[in-house]
């Protein structure tokens, strides 16, 4: 499996409450966020992981270039700002493209590395015909969460914005994608749409066969109250 991770936000609302790291260096469990990340991949089997950076963060390109001849496995990064994570996502696909199947997420998506096995297992052992897997959680604590409405068998359905009385599950912010779901991409960039969850849309409409994965409980690293929160949902 080969692996995406967003990192090319500004980090701006860490900064603002006296975070003076770069967001992908904050520490949790002993090593930067982005390290973390990274290491729980290779433990997944990562065949490769692929970075996107914003041309501001010279220390976390610095960092990454440390860290590559330590890893077992091929780690590139992108460097360059980009107006939105969808954007962010266009510049890694072209690192993607040809491999086949992948996992995309942002690097303060936080979740335990024995949740998150099993979701790269099953999208890994998913029959040909599923486009992609996404990572769902029961565990609301997002300011705008978007909302996945499923089939019994786990089929998506639809992804909205506001609840409904059998509402579940909402996205964890973890991508299982495929050569198909890139296409998507390329036609939703050159028609304007410039927001991940209205790409996810844009999946459902062009009529890609996605699967839910329920994965327990994800959090984000938004603000500065998060980072001990989430290093005690890691610890726990």
């Amino acid at each position: 499996m080969h692996y995406g991770i967003i990192a090319a936000g500004e980090g701006s609302r860490l900064r603002q409450e006296g975070v003076e790291l770069p967001k992908p260096l904050v520490n949790l469990d002993g090593h930067p966020m982005i390290e973390r990340l990274i290491r729980i991949f290779i433990r997944c089997g990562a065949e490769s992981v692929s970075v996107i950076v914003n041309e501001q963060m010279t220390d976390v390109q610095r960092f990454l270039v440390d860290l590559a001849p330590d890893l077992p496995v091929p780690l590139r990064f992108v460097v360059k700002s980009t107006p939105s994570s969808m954007h962010s996502f266009y510049e890694l696909s072209r690192l993607m493209r040809g491999k086949g199947r992948f996992i995309l997420t942002t690097v303060d998506t936080i979740f335990r590395e024995s949740d998150f096995c099993p979701y790269v297992e099953a999208f890994s052992q998913a029959p040909d015909d599923v486009d992609g897997m996404m990572a769902m959680t029961d565990f609301i604590d997002d300011e705008k969460p978007l909302y996945i409405e499923t089939s019994p068998d786990l089929d998506i359905l639809a992804f909205r914005d506001t609840p409904w009385p059998e509402a579940r599950f909402i996205s964890g912010g973890i991508y299982g994608l495929s050569e198909a779901a890139v296409d998507v991409l390329e036609d939703c960039l050159a028609s304007g749409v410039s927001r991940m969850r209205n790409y996810q849309r844009a999946l459902v409409a062009a009529g890609l066969h996605l699967k839910g994965f329920p994965m327990g409980k994800i959090i984000d690293v938004d603000h500065a109250a998060d980072i001990p929160v989430a290093q005690a949902f890691i610890n726990s």
